[in-house]
């Protein structure tokens, strides 16, 4: 058929008019289903008024209304969480709304549940009292139980959501809890593995397997969270030992229903271990001087590879370019690996970056700590060129200062092409600590069982402070501290605080008592060095009132009331046994001659020792001492309460003389290097050594309690004030010491690490002498003479705080020494 002609025209026309026809129907219906809304009648409603909800559909009177408008509206009712069902149809020009409307809560109830106390389960439900009730939502917050429960380790906590209705339409929502058993990590295993063993790796996670003390220590608890931020632990671990290609293939923790327990695996692949190769230094920023900041390099050639001295390095180095005025300069490292000799060579390069600037610090999810202490962790401030290796380092420093469980730091889109906007996020974590600790110390002015109470809020307030209140007491000992920290002085890096404590001390051959104080300011000078002024104030008392030797060491007759009977000359008369009615004379400081008896012949002195020298001393307390003090410490150790590598290094001098009854100067100085002698074995070796003097200043000459007492704390083996000078067989100090010491320490064979025990073996020497006493009657040892021993210890990490017994044989000593073989105490590094 050809398109002129008639026939083809004729055929066109009918399919047109058929196509109209047909559509036609579909247009009628159309039009029928969106029919004008005349009046809207709202049924079923209570508390509602009728007009709220006209107000919530959005529908006029006079509106076309067809099935979309209507879902809309549906939909805009269900969504104010009000009503429990939504029916809405159209009759003739009448628009009828039908609704269910919620329950209101009358209460949230906590049923059957210890371990969670209410309050802290109402913090995470989001049912609350006066709140419309949804069933949808009871339902969310079951789940968020059970994740609090799950979190502290009872992941088979069974919760379940009912309803008891009360008048007014109201209900009780009441959540009722099974509690459960703890849910333990039974396993912790490690697969790819070949340069660290389990051991070695299970120390390095937070997570630990289920043990004998893990319901003290709770960090059998698995969480996910934890067990994700372990996953960046091990990369930082491998990255910082050599292994750049580590990665974590898989983590996964699955839940023997049956056992209730968990069983976690961790898939690793290690790569290769690599050294630093070449490293320099390049800018494209005019006027740099790459010469002038090799000194700012942290990578060596030949040096293992670790990833935390390149992002020192990179710290190190953008600081001094900006301080040279290049504040857009950015430094970036571009690694030269060679896969042949494995390893990474290192160019800094320093170009010239952005030109972007901060346009505000936005800080999201803290409740408790304030703003500005997240925002003073921050080199950088509004206003300030933005620079993202100082943005990281801020990261780094708010993680270290165990407030936030969670620290991440982002940036967004400012105003401006040229504004960032760096927002922080921060998951806060509890800060405040309750320490229940006790042991045994031998040696010492507390010698004997010990307990210890105390309180420590790291971030006071939210405001970043430091606070501690603690009590011990011992069989004969009390002491007494509270200690506060402000970390942030004036605004600026400097920590100022002051100690207030008090120790009391019956053991031994005469009492002593300690009161004073310090306030202190310390500043950082590098990133390892700190520096920090003090100025102190104590007062010293010994012995007591009822104290020192008896007369004659005798008893004397008394009455039923326990007075003396004295003779015709005014005497007490002398028994020749302990007897009922009698008694001993105490001479004292106060009295030291009772009855005048040192007239008529007798013993009268007070003499708490055979030293007279120290009975002298102790007559003429109690003493207050004043001086000023500053140290020095360089720090480079990789963990402050289990290193492994680095020195601690603190040298410092006290000038007693700003009034009070002491003049001297008193200088100390001690070090300590740690090196992981073996990676697998987790062999960890240290050597110490220590010196110290003590002058008179101004000429006035030493107290005896000025002396230095020295003994098991600078060589093992030998009891506290156990060598040295000595009058009479007692010691009385020496103005100077030095002391030296190896040790290893080392995993037990055979005993889970998780425990907490480790092994050492030692070596000590050391010397305690000079005395301005050297002349005295009965006086020796005031030449230098060194002592030495060897022993072994064993280390627990309990969790009431380090604990040590040593076993130590004098290899050299004096006659007139005091030896004592086992000591065990709270443990001490340093």
């Amino acid at each position: 058929m050809k398109p002129g002609s008639k026939l083809f025209k004729a055929a066109s026309a009918l399919a047109l008019s058929s196509t109209i026809m047909a559509s036609l129907p579909l247009a009628l219906v159309t039009s029928a289903a969106a029919a004008v809304v005349n009046r809207v009648e709202v049924r079923g409603n209570q508390r509602v008024d009728a007009e709220t909800v006209r107000s919530f559909i959005q529908i006029r009177p006079g509106q076309n209304v067809g099935e979309s408008e209507i879902d809309e509206a549906v939909r805009r009712l269900f969504s104010t969480g009000l009503f429990s069902d939504v029916r809405i149809s159209q009759s003739g020009g009448t628009l009828v709304v039908n609704v269910d409307e919620n329950q209101i809560v009358n209460q949230v109830l906590f049923q059957g549940n210890s371990r969670l106390k209410d309050p802290q389960l109402a913090s995470v439900v989001q049912t609350q009292p006066r709140g419309a009730y949804s069933a949808q939502t009871a339902q969310a917050d079951v789940a968020s139980i059970r994740e609090a429960y799950t979190r502290i380790g009872r992941a088979d906590a069974g919760i379940s959501v009912r309803t008891i209705p009360v008048e007014g339409n109201r209900v009780n929502v009441v959540f009722d809890i099974q509690e459960g058993d703890r849910t333990q990590i039974q396993s912790i295993s490690f697969v790819g593995n070949n340069a660290f063993s389990d051991a070695r790796l299970k120390q390095v996670i937070s997570l630990r397997e289920s043990g004998l003390l893990s319901f003290l220590q709770r960090n059998d608890v698995y969480d996910q969270d934890r067990l994700r931020a372990d996953e960046e632990t091990l990369r930082r671990f491998y990255y910082n030992r050599g292994y750049a290609d580590f990665r974590v293939v898989s983590s996964v923790a699955e839940l023997d229903e049956a056992q209730n327990k968990y069983f976690i695996t961790v898939t690793v692949d290690e790569g290769e271990r690599y050294t630093f190769g070449n490293v320099s230094i390049d800018s494209s920023v005019a006027g740099v001087d790459t010469a002038a900041l090799q000194s700012q390099l942290e990578t060596a050639p030949g040096e293992t590879y670790s990833a935390e001295k390149v992002e020192n390095t990179l710290v190190n180095l953008t600081n001094a370019v900006a301080g040279s005025g290049y504040a857009f300069a950015q430094v970036t490292p571009r690694g030269d690996r060679d896969f042949t000799n494995r390893t990474i060579g290192i160019d800094y390069v320093i170009d010239q970056g952005p030109r972007a600037y901060i346009e505000r610090i936005e800080v999201r999810g803290n409740t408790k700590t304030r703003d500005y202490v997240i925002r003073r962790e921050f080199d950088v401030s509004e206003g300030d060129a933005f620079n993202q290796v100082l943005v990281q380092r801020a990261k780094q420093r708010l993680e270290a200062l165990g407030f936030f469980e969670k620290v991440e730091v982002a940036t967004a889109p400012g105003s401006q092409p040229d504004r960032v906007v760096v927002v922080v996020e921060v998951a806060e974590k509890a800060t405040g600590e309750l320490s229940l600790g006790g042991g045994y110390t031998t040696g010492g002015d507390n010698e004997g069982p010990v307990a210890e109470v105390g309180v420590t809020e790291r971030n006071f307030l939210g405001r970043g402070q430091f606070v501690k209140v603690s009590a011990g007491f011992g069989s004969e000992s009390r002491n007494y501290n509270l200690s506060f920290t402000e970390p942030y002085f004036l605004g600026r890096r400097l920590a100022v605080g002051f100690d207030i404590y008090r120790t009391e001390s019956t053991s031994g051959a005469y009492d002593t008592e300690r009161t004073g104080g310090d306030i202190r300011l310390s500043a950082p000078i590098t990133n390892d060095l700190s520096a920090q002024i003090a100025y102190n104030l104590k007062q010293e008392k010994f012995g007591d009132d009822d104290g020192g030797r008896r007369v004659n060491d005798g008893y004397y007759r008394a009455d039923g009331d326990g007075n003396l009977i004295l003779d015709a000359g005014g005497r007490p008369i002398a028994v020749s046994s302990d007897e009922d009615n009698a008694r001993r004379i105490i001479a004292t400081c106060n009295d030291p001659n009772p009855f005048g008896l040192a007239d008529a012949g007798y013993e009268g002195a007070p003499q708490y020792t055979d030293s007279p020298i120290i009975n002298e001393a102790i007559c003429d307390s109690p003493y207050i001492t004043s001086s000023v003090s500053y140290g020095l410490t360089y720090n480079t150790l990789d963990s402050a309460q289990d290193p492994r590598e680095g020195f601690l290094i603190q040298a410092g001098q006290e000038f007693a003389g700003l009034g009070g009854d002491a003049n001297y100067v008193k200088s100390t100085a001690k070090g300590s290097y740690f090196n992981l002698l073996n990676e697998e074995y987790d062999v960890i070796g240290q050597l110490s050594a220590g010196a110290g003097n003590v002058s008179e200043l101004g000429g006035d000459g030493l107290r005896v309690f000025d002396n230095f007492f020295k003994g098991q704390d600078i060589v093992r083996g030998f009891e506290y004030k156990g060598i040295g000078p000595r009058q009479n067989g007692v010691s009385i100090g020496g103005e100077n010491y030095v002391s030296a010491s190896a040790e290893a320490t080392f995993p037990l064979p055979l005993i889970s690490r998780d425990l907490g025990f480790r092994g050492a073996v030692f070596a000590d020497a050391g010397s305690l002498w000079g005395s301005s006493f050297e002349n005295e009657s009965g006086v020796e040892g005031t030449d230098f003479s060194l002592r030495s021993s060897a022993g072994v210890g064993l280390i627990w990490a309990s969790p009431f705080g380090p604990l040590r017994v040593n076993y130590a044989q004098p290899l050299q000593k004096e006659d007139f020494d005091e030896t004592q073989e086992f000591s065990f105490g709270f443990s001490s590094r340093f």
